[in-house]
Protein backbone atom coordinates (compact mmCIF):
# COMPACT_ATOMS: atom_id res chain seq x y z
CA UNK A 1 0.00 0.00 0.00
CA UNK A 2 1.51 3.13 -1.07
CA UNK A 3 1.84 5.77 1.65
CA UNK A 4 -0.51 8.33 0.39
CA UNK A 5 -3.02 5.23 0.53
CA UNK A 6 -2.44 4.18 4.04
CA UNK A 7 -2.76 7.94 4.97
CA UNK A 8 -6.03 9.10 3.12
CA UNK A 9 -6.98 11.66 1.08
CA UNK A 10 -4.10 13.92 2.45
CA UNK A 11 -3.68 17.55 0.72
CA UNK A 12 -0.71 19.53 0.39
CA UNK A 13 -0.52 23.24 -0.81
CA UNK A 14 2.95 24.60 -2.19
CA UNK A 15 2.97 28.59 -2.04
CA UNK A 16 5.04 29.08 -4.91
CA UNK A 17 5.80 27.92 -8.31
CA UNK A 18 9.34 28.34 -8.16
CA UNK A 19 11.82 25.93 -8.73
CA UNK A 20 11.71 25.62 -5.00
CA UNK A 21 7.90 24.85 -5.13
CA UNK A 22 8.73 22.84 -8.04
CA UNK A 23 10.78 20.63 -5.67
CA UNK A 24 8.71 20.92 -2.81
CA UNK A 25 5.76 19.38 -4.75
CA UNK A 26 7.63 16.57 -6.11
CA UNK A 27 9.27 15.77 -2.81
CA UNK A 28 5.56 15.41 -1.23
CA UNK A 29 3.71 13.93 -3.91
CA UNK A 30 4.15 9.95 -2.89
CA UNK A 31 3.27 10.77 0.40
CA UNK A 32 -0.03 12.83 0.13
CA UNK A 33 -3.31 12.70 -1.95
CA UNK A 34 -2.48 15.31 -3.82
CA UNK A 35 -0.29 18.73 -4.57
CA UNK A 36 -1.56 22.36 -5.19
CA UNK A 37 0.52 24.74 -6.43
CA UNK A 38 -0.05 28.49 -5.97
CA UNK A 39 1.56 31.28 -7.92
CA UNK A 40 0.76 34.24 -8.72
CA UNK A 41 1.89 34.64 -12.15
CA UNK A 42 1.67 32.75 -15.13
CA UNK A 43 3.82 29.91 -15.68
CA UNK A 44 6.13 29.70 -18.90
CA UNK A 45 6.09 26.45 -21.42
CA UNK A 46 9.23 25.99 -22.49
CA UNK A 47 12.54 27.03 -21.44
CA UNK A 48 11.32 30.97 -21.08
CA UNK A 49 11.73 33.83 -18.54
CA UNK A 50 9.49 33.41 -15.74
CA UNK A 51 7.83 36.59 -14.09
CA UNK A 52 9.53 37.50 -10.82
CA UNK A 53 12.89 36.08 -11.07
CA UNK A 54 14.93 38.92 -11.68
CA UNK A 55 18.00 36.80 -10.74
CA UNK A 56 17.32 34.40 -13.55
CA UNK A 57 19.69 36.82 -16.21
CA UNK A 58 22.31 36.18 -13.97
CA UNK A 59 25.20 33.07 -14.43
CA UNK A 60 23.63 30.20 -12.13
CA UNK A 61 25.26 26.79 -11.19
CA UNK A 62 24.27 23.50 -10.04
CA UNK A 63 26.90 22.08 -7.44
CA UNK A 64 27.32 18.40 -7.37
CA UNK A 65 25.66 18.41 -3.78
CA UNK A 66 22.73 20.20 -5.51
CA UNK A 67 22.57 17.57 -8.30
CA UNK A 68 22.43 14.19 -6.56
CA UNK A 69 19.42 15.73 -4.87
CA UNK A 70 17.49 17.06 -7.34
CA UNK A 71 18.33 13.46 -9.12
CA UNK A 72 17.21 11.63 -6.43
CA UNK A 73 14.08 14.06 -6.41
CA UNK A 74 13.18 13.68 -9.65
CA UNK A 75 14.99 10.90 -11.70
CA UNK A 76 16.35 11.80 -15.11
CA UNK A 77 16.82 15.53 -14.22
CA UNK A 78 20.08 15.41 -15.09
CA UNK A 79 20.27 13.23 -18.40
CA UNK A 80 17.40 16.05 -19.65
CA UNK A 81 19.50 19.08 -18.85
CA UNK A 82 22.85 17.58 -20.75
CA UNK A 83 20.43 16.14 -23.67
CA UNK A 84 18.97 19.95 -23.87
CA UNK A 85 22.83 21.61 -23.43
CA UNK A 86 23.30 21.90 -20.42
CA UNK A 87 27.49 21.31 -19.40
CA UNK A 88 28.74 19.39 -16.81
CA UNK A 89 32.17 20.71 -15.46
CA UNK A 90 34.49 18.66 -13.83
CA UNK A 91 35.79 20.66 -11.27
CA UNK A 92 38.84 21.93 -11.39
CA UNK A 93 39.47 20.06 -14.71
CA UNK A 94 37.84 22.51 -16.61
CA UNK A 95 37.84 25.49 -14.18
CA UNK A 96 39.88 28.74 -14.59
CA UNK A 97 40.15 30.40 -11.45
CA UNK A 98 41.77 33.21 -10.11
CA UNK A 99 41.22 33.13 -6.56
CA UNK A 100 42.38 35.92 -4.33
CA UNK A 101 45.12 33.36 -3.36
CA UNK A 102 46.06 33.18 -6.98
CA UNK A 103 45.34 30.54 -9.93
CA UNK A 104 44.18 26.99 -9.47
CA UNK A 105 45.61 24.37 -10.66
CA UNK A 106 43.44 22.28 -13.68
CA UNK A 107 43.98 18.67 -12.18
CA UNK A 108 43.13 16.00 -14.02
CA UNK A 109 41.36 14.02 -11.50
CA UNK A 110 37.99 15.54 -11.07
CA UNK A 111 36.10 14.28 -8.15
CA UNK A 112 33.42 17.09 -8.61
CA UNK A 113 31.41 18.47 -10.76
CA UNK A 114 28.97 21.60 -11.24
CA UNK A 115 26.06 21.95 -14.05
CA UNK A 116 25.96 24.44 -15.82
CA UNK A 117 22.61 26.12 -17.68
CA UNK A 118 20.45 28.80 -18.13
CA UNK A 119 18.07 29.47 -15.45
CA UNK A 120 15.11 29.22 -17.70
CA UNK A 121 16.78 25.59 -18.89
CA UNK A 122 16.99 24.66 -15.24
CA UNK A 123 13.49 26.01 -14.26
CA UNK A 124 11.69 24.27 -17.40
CA UNK A 125 13.32 20.88 -17.09
CA UNK A 126 11.89 20.84 -13.36
CA UNK A 127 8.87 21.89 -13.93
CA UNK A 128 8.28 20.06 -17.16
CA UNK A 129 9.30 16.76 -14.67
CA UNK A 130 7.15 17.84 -11.94
CA UNK A 131 3.93 18.79 -13.90
CA UNK A 132 3.79 15.19 -15.19
CA UNK A 133 2.46 13.80 -12.07
CA UNK A 134 -1.26 13.78 -12.03
CA UNK A 135 -1.25 14.23 -8.22
CA UNK A 136 0.19 17.94 -8.76
CA UNK A 137 -1.98 20.43 -10.18
CA UNK A 138 -0.86 24.20 -10.78
CA UNK A 139 -3.40 27.67 -9.33
CA UNK A 140 -2.25 30.30 -11.54
CA UNK A 141 -2.71 34.01 -11.55
CA UNK A 142 -3.85 33.61 -7.49
CA UNK A 143 -1.64 34.90 -4.41
CA UNK A 144 -1.76 33.60 -0.70
CA UNK A 145 -2.68 36.55 1.50
CA UNK A 146 -2.83 34.66 4.85
CA UNK A 147 -2.34 31.20 7.00
CA UNK A 148 -5.55 29.37 8.25
CA UNK A 149 -4.91 27.56 11.70
CA UNK A 150 -3.43 28.43 15.05
CA UNK A 151 -0.04 28.52 16.33
CA UNK A 152 -0.50 24.95 17.24
CA UNK A 153 -1.20 23.79 13.40
CA UNK A 154 -1.84 25.46 10.38
CA UNK A 155 -4.62 24.16 8.91
CA UNK A 156 -4.82 25.47 4.86
CA UNK A 157 -4.41 28.81 3.24
CA UNK A 158 -6.05 32.21 2.23
CA UNK A 159 -6.23 33.11 -1.48
CA UNK A 160 -7.04 35.80 -4.00
CA UNK A 161 -7.58 35.64 -7.64
CA UNK A 162 -6.55 38.08 -10.35
CA UNK A 163 -10.25 39.05 -9.92
CA UNK A 164 -9.99 39.87 -7.02
CA UNK A 165 -11.97 36.68 -5.35
CA UNK A 166 -11.35 35.00 -1.97
CA UNK A 167 -11.31 32.12 -0.35
CA UNK A 168 -9.79 29.37 1.96
CA UNK A 169 -7.93 26.34 0.70
CA UNK A 170 -7.62 23.67 3.37
CA UNK A 171 -4.39 21.69 3.60
CA UNK A 172 -3.03 19.01 5.60
CA UNK A 173 0.72 20.54 5.00
CA UNK A 174 1.61 24.35 3.95
CA UNK A 175 4.95 24.71 2.21
CA UNK A 176 5.72 28.08 1.74
CA UNK A 177 8.25 28.34 -1.57
CA UNK A 178 7.35 31.75 -2.30
CA UNK A 179 11.47 33.33 -2.24
CA UNK A 180 12.26 36.65 -0.99
CA UNK A 181 8.84 38.49 -0.50
CA UNK A 182 7.92 35.51 2.09
CA UNK A 183 5.24 37.02 4.24
CA UNK A 184 5.63 33.72 6.60
CA UNK A 185 7.49 36.28 9.18
CA UNK A 186 4.21 38.28 9.48
CA UNK A 187 1.25 35.52 9.03
CA UNK A 188 3.80 33.46 12.06
CA UNK A 189 3.17 36.99 14.46
CA UNK A 190 -0.56 37.01 12.97
CA UNK A 191 -0.69 33.36 14.75
CA UNK A 192 0.74 35.00 17.84
CA UNK A 193 4.01 33.29 17.09
CA UNK A 194 7.11 35.57 18.16
CA UNK A 195 10.75 35.65 18.91
CA UNK A 196 11.90 34.89 14.94
CA UNK A 197 15.43 36.19 14.54
CA UNK A 198 16.37 37.47 11.39
CA UNK A 199 20.03 38.11 9.62
CA UNK A 200 21.08 40.31 6.99
CA UNK A 201 24.77 40.87 5.71
CA UNK A 202 25.14 42.98 2.57
CA UNK A 203 28.13 43.53 0.76
CA UNK A 204 26.47 46.11 -1.40
CA UNK A 205 27.82 43.93 -4.77
CA UNK A 206 25.75 44.57 -7.68
CA UNK A 207 25.70 42.03 -10.72
CA UNK A 208 25.59 42.77 -14.49
CA UNK A 209 25.05 39.99 -16.93
CA UNK A 210 24.61 39.72 -20.48
CA UNK A 211 25.09 37.05 -23.00
CA UNK A 212 27.66 36.38 -25.52
CA UNK A 213 27.47 34.25 -28.98
CA UNK A 214 30.65 32.21 -27.99
CA UNK A 215 33.61 32.21 -30.91
CA UNK A 216 33.99 28.50 -30.52
CA UNK A 217 31.54 25.46 -28.69
CA UNK A 218 31.04 25.77 -25.83
CA UNK A 219 31.66 22.27 -25.16
CA UNK A 220 34.28 21.61 -22.84
CA UNK A 221 35.10 25.24 -22.15
CA UNK A 222 36.22 25.76 -18.99
CA UNK A 223 34.15 28.43 -16.71
CA UNK A 224 36.27 30.97 -16.23
CA UNK A 225 36.28 33.20 -12.95
CA UNK A 226 37.98 35.92 -11.35
CA UNK A 227 37.32 36.24 -7.78
CA UNK A 228 37.13 39.55 -5.78
CA UNK A 229 40.07 39.58 -3.24
CA UNK A 230 38.56 41.97 0.04
CA UNK A 231 42.56 42.91 1.17
CA UNK A 232 42.96 44.89 -1.62
CA UNK A 233 42.81 48.83 -1.10
CA UNK A 234 39.16 49.17 -3.79
CA UNK A 235 35.91 48.50 -4.07
CA UNK A 236 35.80 44.46 -4.50
CA UNK A 237 34.88 43.35 -8.18
CA UNK A 238 34.48 39.94 -9.74
CA UNK A 239 33.23 38.42 -12.67
CA UNK A 240 32.71 34.92 -14.52
CA UNK A 241 31.93 33.23 -17.45
CA UNK A 242 29.85 29.86 -17.86
CA UNK A 243 29.23 28.09 -20.63
CA UNK A 244 25.77 27.13 -21.45
CA UNK A 245 23.28 25.80 -23.71
CA UNK A 246 23.42 27.13 -27.25
CA UNK A 247 26.88 27.37 -27.63
CA UNK A 248 26.57 30.86 -25.48
CA UNK A 249 28.59 32.47 -22.55
CA UNK A 250 26.89 33.70 -19.96
CA UNK A 251 28.60 36.49 -18.31
CA UNK A 252 28.19 38.10 -14.80
CA UNK A 253 30.06 41.21 -13.86
CA UNK A 254 30.22 42.31 -10.30
CA UNK A 255 31.38 45.26 -8.12
CA UNK A 256 30.75 46.93 -4.72
CA UNK A 257 29.63 50.43 -3.79
CA UNK A 258 32.93 53.19 -5.19
CA UNK A 259 32.95 50.34 -8.38
CA UNK A 260 29.63 49.08 -9.64
CA UNK A 261 28.77 47.94 -13.10
CA UNK A 262 26.01 49.83 -14.78
CA UNK A 263 23.33 49.20 -17.46
CA UNK A 264 25.56 50.52 -20.40
CA UNK A 265 26.05 48.38 -22.73
CA UNK A 266 29.16 49.99 -24.08
CA UNK A 267 30.74 50.19 -20.50
CA UNK A 268 30.28 46.19 -19.72
CA UNK A 269 33.61 44.96 -21.03
CA UNK A 270 36.06 47.89 -19.96
CA UNK A 271 34.48 47.11 -16.57
CA UNK A 272 35.69 43.58 -17.03
CA UNK A 273 38.94 45.18 -17.62
CA UNK A 274 38.87 46.20 -14.55
CA UNK A 275 39.01 43.00 -12.88
CA UNK A 276 42.05 41.87 -11.17
CA UNK A 277 43.26 39.58 -14.10
CA UNK A 278 42.48 41.11 -17.68
CA UNK A 279 41.15 37.30 -18.46
CA UNK A 280 37.11 37.66 -19.19
CA UNK A 281 38.07 40.94 -20.96
CA UNK A 282 40.32 39.10 -23.45
CA UNK A 283 38.30 36.72 -23.83
CA UNK A 284 34.74 38.97 -24.63
CA UNK A 285 37.03 40.43 -27.55
CA UNK A 286 36.29 37.47 -29.46
CA UNK A 287 32.53 36.96 -28.55
CA UNK A 288 29.57 38.73 -29.86
CA UNK A 289 27.10 40.01 -27.42
CA UNK A 290 23.43 38.55 -27.62
CA UNK A 291 21.40 40.95 -25.22
CA UNK A 292 21.83 43.96 -23.42
CA UNK A 293 22.83 44.24 -20.10
CA UNK A 294 20.77 43.50 -16.68
CA UNK A 295 21.21 44.61 -13.33
CA UNK A 296 20.58 43.40 -10.05
CA UNK A 297 20.82 45.20 -6.72
CA UNK A 298 19.26 42.01 -4.43
CA UNK A 299 22.79 40.47 -3.29
CA UNK A 300 22.24 40.27 0.26
CA UNK A 301 22.66 37.16 2.27
CA UNK A 302 19.17 36.92 4.50
CA UNK A 303 17.99 34.53 6.51
CA UNK A 304 15.29 33.85 9.21
CA UNK A 305 16.14 31.22 11.84
CA UNK A 306 12.72 29.24 11.86
CA UNK A 307 15.03 26.23 13.46
CA UNK A 308 15.15 28.24 16.61
CA UNK A 309 11.56 29.18 17.29
CA UNK A 310 10.04 27.49 21.07
CA UNK A 311 7.07 27.56 19.16
CA UNK A 312 6.46 25.93 15.47
CA UNK A 313 2.94 24.73 14.06
CA UNK A 314 2.13 21.37 12.57
CA UNK A 315 1.59 21.85 9.01
CA UNK A 316 4.06 24.43 8.04
CA UNK A 317 7.14 24.18 6.52
CA UNK A 318 9.13 26.80 4.64
CA UNK A 319 11.97 26.19 1.92
CA UNK A 320 14.54 27.68 -0.30
CA UNK A 321 14.80 31.71 -0.52
CA UNK A 322 12.01 32.03 2.08
CA UNK A 323 14.33 30.52 4.29
CA UNK A 324 17.46 31.95 3.34
CA UNK A 325 18.79 33.80 0.60
CA UNK A 326 22.40 33.97 -0.23
CA UNK A 327 25.06 36.67 -2.41
CA UNK A 328 24.53 34.98 -5.50
CA UNK A 329 28.29 35.07 -6.42
CA UNK A 330 28.69 31.82 -4.53
CA UNK A 331 26.44 29.46 -6.34
CA UNK A 332 24.54 28.10 -3.81
CA UNK A 333 21.08 28.47 -4.05
CA UNK A 334 19.61 26.23 -6.29
CA UNK A 335 22.09 23.25 -4.37
CA UNK A 336 20.46 24.40 -0.94
CA UNK A 337 17.13 23.83 -1.97
CA UNK A 338 17.04 20.79 -3.71
CA UNK A 339 18.83 19.61 -0.48
CA UNK A 340 16.04 21.34 1.59
CA UNK A 341 13.72 19.36 -0.81
CA UNK A 342 15.23 15.95 -0.24
CA UNK A 343 15.57 16.25 3.46
CA UNK A 344 11.12 16.93 3.26
CA UNK A 345 10.85 14.03 1.45
CA UNK A 346 13.28 11.40 3.43
CA UNK A 347 11.38 12.69 7.01
CA UNK A 348 7.92 12.00 5.09
CA UNK A 349 8.98 8.22 5.42
CA UNK A 350 6.81 8.24 8.27
CA UNK A 351 4.07 9.99 7.06
CA UNK A 352 2.90 13.30 8.63
CA UNK A 353 2.99 12.73 12.31
CA UNK A 354 3.16 14.81 14.83
CA UNK A 355 6.60 16.86 15.40
CA UNK A 356 6.96 16.29 11.13
CA UNK A 357 7.15 20.09 10.37
CA UNK A 358 9.44 20.94 13.41
CA UNK A 359 12.04 18.57 12.29
CA UNK A 360 11.58 19.14 8.72
CA UNK A 361 12.74 22.81 9.43
CA UNK A 362 15.49 21.99 11.10
CA UNK A 363 16.62 19.11 8.59
CA UNK A 364 16.15 22.22 5.71
CA UNK A 365 17.97 24.53 8.12
CA UNK A 366 21.26 22.01 8.07
CA UNK A 367 22.07 22.56 4.15
CA UNK A 368 21.54 26.26 4.44
CA UNK A 369 24.04 26.39 7.37
CA UNK A 370 26.81 25.30 5.27
CA UNK A 371 25.73 28.06 2.26
CA UNK A 372 25.47 30.45 5.16
CA UNK A 373 28.88 30.05 6.53
CA UNK A 374 30.43 30.00 3.23
CA UNK A 375 28.88 33.13 1.92
CA UNK A 376 29.20 35.12 4.96
CA UNK A 377 32.38 34.13 6.06
CA UNK A 378 33.04 35.76 3.24
CA UNK A 379 31.30 38.43 2.57
CA UNK A 380 31.47 40.18 6.40
CA UNK A 381 35.55 40.78 5.07
CA UNK A 382 34.30 43.41 2.10
CA UNK A 383 34.85 46.87 3.83
CA UNK A 384 31.45 47.79 2.70
CA UNK A 385 29.53 45.02 3.97
CA UNK A 386 26.80 46.00 6.53
CA UNK A 387 25.01 43.55 9.10
CA UNK A 388 28.01 42.14 10.97
CA UNK A 389 31.67 42.91 11.38
CA UNK A 390 34.57 40.37 11.61
CA UNK A 391 35.22 39.33 14.94
CA UNK A 392 38.31 37.82 16.17
CA UNK A 393 37.29 33.89 15.40
CA UNK A 394 36.29 35.47 12.05
CA UNK A 395 39.61 36.70 11.30
CA UNK A 396 41.42 33.87 12.15
CA UNK A 397 39.37 31.69 10.49
CA UNK A 398 39.41 33.48 7.15
CA UNK A 399 43.28 33.49 7.52
CA UNK A 400 43.52 29.70 8.08
CA UNK A 401 40.87 29.52 4.91
CA UNK A 402 42.85 31.65 2.69
CA UNK A 403 46.25 29.84 3.38
CA UNK A 404 44.18 26.49 2.53
CA UNK A 405 43.13 28.46 -0.40
CA UNK A 406 46.70 28.94 -1.39
CA UNK A 407 47.93 25.49 -0.89
CA UNK A 408 44.93 24.29 -2.86
CA UNK A 409 46.76 26.26 -5.92
CA UNK A 410 49.48 23.88 -5.93
CA UNK A 411 48.03 20.66 -3.92
CA UNK A 412 45.55 18.40 -4.99
CA UNK A 413 44.57 17.40 -1.64
CA UNK A 414 43.77 20.46 -0.45
CA UNK A 415 41.96 21.38 -3.71
CA UNK A 416 39.88 18.59 -3.03
CA UNK A 417 39.03 19.37 0.43
CA UNK A 418 37.89 23.09 -0.41
CA UNK A 419 35.37 21.50 -3.44
CA UNK A 420 34.10 19.06 -0.74
CA UNK A 421 32.22 21.74 0.75
CA UNK A 422 32.03 24.59 -1.90
CA UNK A 423 29.81 21.48 -3.88
CA UNK A 424 27.79 20.69 -0.63
CA UNK A 425 29.07 17.85 -0.37
CA UNK A 426 31.20 18.60 3.22
CA UNK A 427 30.55 20.35 5.97
CA UNK A 428 33.02 23.26 6.69
CA UNK A 429 34.21 21.40 10.35
CA UNK A 430 36.06 18.87 7.52
CA UNK A 431 38.85 21.18 6.72
CA UNK A 432 39.94 20.85 9.82
CA UNK A 433 40.56 17.72 10.06
CA UNK A 434 44.32 16.38 10.36
CA UNK A 435 45.39 15.40 6.87
CA UNK A 436 43.56 18.94 5.43
CA UNK A 437 45.48 20.82 8.72
CA UNK A 438 48.22 19.22 7.54
CA UNK A 439 48.26 19.93 4.52
CA UNK A 440 47.72 24.23 4.88
CA UNK A 441 51.00 23.84 6.99
CA UNK A 442 53.09 22.14 4.70
CA UNK A 443 51.53 24.61 1.76
CA UNK A 444 51.75 24.35 -1.92
CA UNK A 445 53.78 21.65 -3.13
CA UNK A 446 54.15 23.05 -6.44
CA UNK A 447 54.94 26.64 -7.88
CA UNK A 448 52.18 29.15 -8.44
CA UNK A 449 51.11 29.45 -11.77
CA UNK A 450 51.96 33.04 -13.42
CA UNK A 451 48.70 32.74 -15.43
CA UNK A 452 45.21 31.36 -16.52
CA UNK A 453 46.08 27.66 -17.30
CA UNK A 454 44.32 27.40 -20.67
CA UNK A 455 45.10 24.12 -23.18
CA UNK A 456 46.70 24.77 -26.69
CA UNK A 457 43.47 24.89 -28.56
CA UNK A 458 41.81 27.69 -25.65
CA UNK A 459 45.26 29.69 -25.58
CA UNK A 460 44.47 30.58 -29.67
CA UNK A 461 41.81 32.21 -29.13
CA UNK A 462 43.13 34.44 -26.32
CA UNK A 463 46.02 34.80 -28.84
CA UNK A 464 43.59 35.87 -31.53
CA UNK A 465 44.85 32.74 -33.75
CA UNK A 466 41.17 31.41 -33.66
CA UNK A 467 38.60 33.07 -36.67
CA UNK A 468 35.19 34.25 -35.35
CA UNK A 469 32.67 32.84 -37.11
Amino acid sequence: MSEASRLGPTRAVVIGGSIAGMLAAAAVKDHVGSVEIIEAHELPEGPEPRVGVPQAVHIHLLQSGGAEAMEELLHGTVGRLLAAGAHRIPMTTDMVIYSPEGWYRRWQRPTHHLLAASRDLTDHIVREQVLREPRITVRTGTRCTGLLGSSRRVTGVRIRTAGGTEKELRADLVIDASGRASRTPRWLTELGITGLTEEHIDSGLVYASRMYRAPVSTRGWPMVSVNADPRLPRPANAGGILPIEGDRWHVSLMGAPGGQPTRDPDAFEPFARTLRHPVIADLLTHARPLTGVSITHSTANRRHHYERLRTWPEGLVALGDSVAAFNPVYGQGISVIAQGALALRELLSEGLVPGYARRAQRAIARPVEVAWALAVGQDIHFSTTTGKSPGLADRLLHRYVSRLSLTATGSFRAATALTDVLTLRARPTSLVRPGVLLSALLGPLRPQLRGPQFTPAELALLTGRHEQP
